[in-house]
């Protein structure tokens, strides 16, 4: 079985490259309406890459800031080995965003072939035991903050979106951060977390070989973007989910979507990737084990989606509440989410089950968790309610 999936995405990946090896990456034909839609901008944030620094909000545009956390230690230097989904987002972007960090592009490292990124983590990074639970770390090239992992900038109510844009405070006002750029003591970041007017109600795969990827509008109209080319069907010891709650979204970044099946202060998930990232050479576990879904285009001469909205840039955000999903009044709060739920042997929606790991890494991978998710029929990524359809 896995020889044969191994085949099967070498060969569909090799269809793309005989076609153009120029244009393996990009939105293809049914996801480039996404690509450039109109943004409302759903609130900012300002970090002060200092000693004791403020992490402010806005949900004004900036007119008044909301203290939410403070800066531990500052950097100055960024990492040139970044992982390699950094180099298709946006310089000067948001390259990843999640519960246990938040990844900003300054560059290329054409050497390497990887973006020059620096970080912003949260508090239980500055401990042993947290650099071993994180999974890209350069800890000399990182923000340390007083905020805890799974809240706040992590995943919670002020979380940025992939591919926002960032920003230095100057005395001329707001300027890009330039290609190559390198933080400084006392320098003010700030991210407008701008949000697609476009946002779907939910995306949809049906999670066999072949199987459809269907985006549903907030009017229920349905439109095929994509198909599934690898179906998941186990859960697996991905590090930082014990910082996200079952059914949340862990991480976002230009080549995949982590998905958290365990509970705060557990380990277990399983990842979304697109086709090219899958063949990786960091990424060959994903295209012979049961823990990643392999993801692409409807046409497989189109090019793959590494970068590419929705589900790779502009549009997924991890933002959760503790009770948003209980509240009745859910629709008329900014304390918006993001859930993934599942469909069992073709049944109702459900839940996603939990599952826990062992957390050290050291000890023998259980068998279970090779087949936990195999009789999933389809997985559902849900979306926050659009600034526009807010109850004023």
């Amino acid at each position: 079985m896995r020889h044969f999936v191994l085949v099967l995405l070498a060969a569909v990946c090799g269809l793309v490259a005989l076609a153009d090896d120029a244009v393996l990456h990009g939105p293809s034909p049914e996801v480039q309406p996404y690509q450039n839609s109109p943004r409302a901008e759903v609130y900012r944030l300002r970090i002060a890459n200092d000693a004791n620094g403020d992490i402010s909000g806005s949900r004004d545009a900036g007119k008044t800031w909301e203290l939410i956390g403070r800066v531990i230690t500052y950097t100055t230097k960024v990492s040139e080995q970044g992982y390699t989904a950094s180099k298709w987002a946006p310089v000067g972007a948001v390259a990843a965003t999640a519960v246990n960090a938040i990844h900003l592009r300054t560059g290329y490292n054409a050497k390497a072939d990887k973006g020059v990124v620096f970080s912003i983590l949260p508090k239980e990074m500055m401990t042993a035991s947290g650099v071993k639970l994180q999974s890209f770390l350069s800890p000399d090239s990182s923000i340390y903050t007083d905020i805890p992992g799974g809240t706040s900038i992590f995943g919670g109510h002020w979380a940025p979106i992939l591919g926002n844009l960032v920003y230095l405070e100057t005395p001329a006002g707001l300027q890009r951060l330039p290609d190559g750029y390198r933080p400084k003591q006392g320098d003010v970041l700030v991210i407008p977390v701008m949000e697609p007017a476009d946002l779907p109600q939910a995306i949809v795969f049906e999670n066999r070989f072949g199987g459809y990827i269907t985006a549903i509008g907030w009017d229920g109209k349905e439109t095929l973007v994509g198909q599934v080319l690898k179906p998941v069907a186990g859960v697996g010891r991905f590090t930082g989910t014990q910082y996200a709650a079952v059914g949340r979204l862990r991480a976002n970044h230009n080549g995949v979507i982590d998905i958290s099946t365990s509970g705060f202060g557990a380990i277990s998930g399983f990842q979304i990737i697109p086709r090219e990232h899958a063949m990786s050479p960091e990424m060959v576990r994903a295209r012979t084990m049961t823990q990643w879904m392999v993801i692409g285009p409807l046409d497989a001469r189109d090019p793959s989606w590494e970068g590419v909205a929705p589900l790779f840039r502009d549009y997924l955000r991890p933002s959760w509440a503790s009770d948003d999903i209980e509240r009745a009044d859910w629709l008329n709060r900014l304390e918006d989410r993001t859930h993934i739920d599942m469909r069992l042997k073709n049944g109702p929606w459900q839940p996603l089950p939990a599952f826990t790991f062992d957390p050290d890494l050291s000890k023998p991978f259980p068998d279970w968790g090779n087949t936990a998710l195999q009789d999933v029929t389809h997985v559902r990524i849900t979306f926050p309610v659009p600034v526009a359809l807010r109850m004023p």
